[in-house]
């Protein structure tokens, strides 16, 4: 046990997260080595989406992930304290009530907002750096419009109604954006007029997102306008008071509202350590990461501060630069234990993303040397497409259909780039009369052709006979006409007993099984309802080829495969209808009906009315059972005992709900 190491990981950012699973994985088989990640709150902040919670547009879990959850069945022990002090060189980090020694240190400790030194700044504006800053503001604002629906004095109701920030770079405007859009909402849900709403946001620069190409800047802008919102560049902040902003060479504003996203530097932890520091609290790395004072302390993360060759800026506070880092320290750290060739870090950024809103947004996006330009609907794309790269990496499927639900399938008044359209929703009690209906459609189908099988299993008739077979195939064919049905009601009939709607459909396949080689007939064959659904020529060239090798014998004669395949069919069709009138896992039975159906479909003998059991089993695919159904009670039940096995919550498969 003397050669154990301990590597502590400070922070459950980005950085820390990453490096830690990264990490977890490099050395998960080496029981000497433990890894703890430290932090003083349970769960992981989605930092980037703090401005959808404290605008309305999601709900407040959807921006948190509790780290227990993401390090589930890994080897890492999460801590739950607030570290006060590190001595670097007795390695070990102190809090109030415990200590922890390391061997190797990673620090993620984040940032938090910088004031620049103006009056009142940090007393008087809010800020929107954590969850419980989105939460807070997010409350904040419903309370100002509540108590403007009611205050008579015009001066009051206007300092309540009027909302700055302070900022004019992504955190500042994609707040202002959002704020910009829930606007509509809050005036119709508390009776206020529109225009008596303002909103600002300003900033000491020449433009807002300076980072970005001119042309996105003034597409960004002419959104914002579009919003409602004033635009005051050229300007900085003097002063805020608890009901005023003072503006350099503007006067000032008469609100109640500032919020502050003018900058970061580092969290206060940061600024005890006895390290060499730059910028605003970044602490001084040399090219592997480690700091330079240090050779067992590395850093991640916003946390960096490192010029990498031949640039002149030091890495940029970003996620992708989170990322990248958390891998190279996690790599040499690796060889720190395991030995090897450390890694230079040499980052490759490619770009910048911001949402204006839920529905637009611009991009700045390529690799060094090629940059495009995005605006709109394909920015709004990369972003959520990227946003659920990394939330991969993260928490897997769990998040990732998370993240699906708040963004795109629960969101309210349209507060997407798709609208609202995947937003609609109806309860499951309207597909109650249909998922009956198909259960027993197929039940009736299986239980009428189930004596067949059971009196002569060798009796084919749901597989077209090989085209060699010739005339000499009829009495099979006969079966064929009827199985032509097999998925359908219409041409579902048997010979003896056909219904009027079916005989003109039976004839035609007889007629033509008698004039053309039987698995023509089949191709061929007509219902009620009109000829068979047309097939394209290479899907049947692919159903033939696999019937070749699958069903027929050389002699014109069938498999016993073909038997096999046949009765299953027929035990489908009927276990398909049970399971659809009973509601029990509909989901899957409607995607076997589906599937069924697209089989029909492939083998040239579908009916037209075949269309509609294939678009009503796409209908009920989305719980249709949870309506009087046994699926209201069984999936909650089986989902639980999902949820806690070992490998599937290290393997993220699973849902919250």
């Amino acid at each position: 046990m003397g050669d154990r190491k301990r590597i502590v990981i400070l922070g459950g950012g980005y950085g820390g997260v990453l490096t830690a699973k990264k990490l977890a994985r490099k050395l998960k088989k080496d029981q000497n080595i433990e890894i703890m990640l430290i932090d003083k709150k349970p769960y992981h902040t989605l930092l980037t989406e703090l401005h959808e919670v404290a605008a309305g547009r999601v709900e407040e879990d959807s921006i948190r992930i509790d780290l227990k959850k993401i390090f589930a069945k890994r080897k890492v022990n999460v801590i739950l304290d607030e570290i006060t002090d590190i001595d670097f060189e007795a390695q070990r980090l102190t809090s109030k009530e415990n200590s922890y020694p390391y061997d190797f240190l990673v620090i993620g400790a984040g940032c938090q907002p910088t004031y620049w030194g103006v009056k009142g700044a940090a007393e008087y504006t809010k800020k929107l750096w954590s969850y419980e800053d989105a939460v807070h503001l997010k409350e904040h604002i419903l309370h100002m419009f509540r108590e403007a629906a009611k205050e008579p004095n015009k001066e009051k109701r206007e300092r309540m109604l009027s909302f700055v920030v302070v900022g004019g770079g992504f955190t500042g405007v994609e707040m202002i954006g959002e704020l910009g859009e829930w606007k509509d909402r809050l005036c119709k849900d508390f009776y206020i007029d529109e225009n008596e709403v303002k909103l600002y946001v300003v900033d000491a620069l020449p433009k807002i997102l300076p980072i970005f190409p001119d042309n996105l800047v003034q597409k960004a802008e002419k959104r914002l306008k579009k919003l409602g919102i004033e635009i005051i560049t050229n300007a900085g902040i003097t002063e805020v008071t608890e009901n005023s902003v003072t503006i350099e060479g503007r006067g000032s504003i008469s609100t109640n509202t500032v919020i502050w996203a003018a900058g970061v530097e580092g969290a206060d932890i940061i600024e005890k350590m006895e390290l060499e520091k730059q910028g605003r609290k970044r602490l001084v790395t040399n090219d592997k990461l480690q700091s330079v004072d240090y050779e067992n302390v590395y850093v991640v993360g916003d946390n960096i501060f490192y010029i990498p060759e031949g640039q002149e800026k030091p890495v940029p506070q970003m996620v992708e630069n989170a990322e990248h880092s958390a891998a190279l320290v996690a790599h040499n750290i690796y060889v720190d234990v395991k030995g090897g060739e450390k890694k230079s870090y040499r980052p490759v950024f490619h770009g910048a993303m911001v949402c204006i809103g839920g529905r637009y947004g611009v991009a700045h996006v390529g690799v060094p040397g090629r940059f495009f330009s995005f605006s709109g609907f394909p920015a709004m794309f990369i972003k959520h497409f990227i946003n659920l790269v990394y939330f991969f990496q993260v928490a897997g499927f769990n998040k990732c259909w998370s993240y699906l639900l708040h963004e795109f399938f629960r969101i309210k008044d349209n507060r997407s780039f798709v609208g609202g359209h995947l937003a609609k929703a109806s309860p499951n009690f309207w597909l109650l009369p249909l998922r009956l209906f198909v259960g027993y459609k197929w039940l009736e189908q299986g239980i009428a052709k189930l004596p067949s099988i059971l009196e002569n299993p060798s009796n084919i008739f749901l597989i077209p006979p090989p085209a060699d077979a010739g005339s000499s195939a009829s009495p099979a064919v006969g079966e064929s006409s009827n199985a032509l049905s097999g998925g359908t009601q219409a041409v579902e009939a048997a010979a003896d007993t056909a219904s009027s709607a079916t005989q003109a459909a039976q004839a035609a396949a007889d007629t033509a099984s008698a004039a053309t080689p039987a698995a023509d007939a089949a191709g061929e064959a007509a219902s009620a309802w009109g000829e068979a659904l047309p097939v394209p020529d290479f899907i049947e060239d692919i159903v033939n080829w696999s019937m070749d090798l699958f069903f027929y014998t050389g002699d014109g004669g069938y498999t016993k495969l073909a038997e096999i395949f046949q009765a299953g069919m027929i035990l489908a069709e009927i276990v398909v209808g049970l399971m659809l009138i009973a509601g029990l896992f509909t989901a899957v039975a409607s995607i076997v009906s589906v599937g069924m159906g697209m089989m029909i479909w492939a083998s040239g003998m579908a009916p037209h009315e075949m269309l509609w059991y294939l678009a009503a089993g796409i209908a009920l695919i989305g719980g249709s059972g949870s309506a009087f159904g046994l699926d209201y009670y069984v999936l909650p039940f089986l989902k639980k005992r999902w949820n806690r096995i070992g490998l599937v919550r290290k393997s993220y498969l699973y849902i919250d709900e």
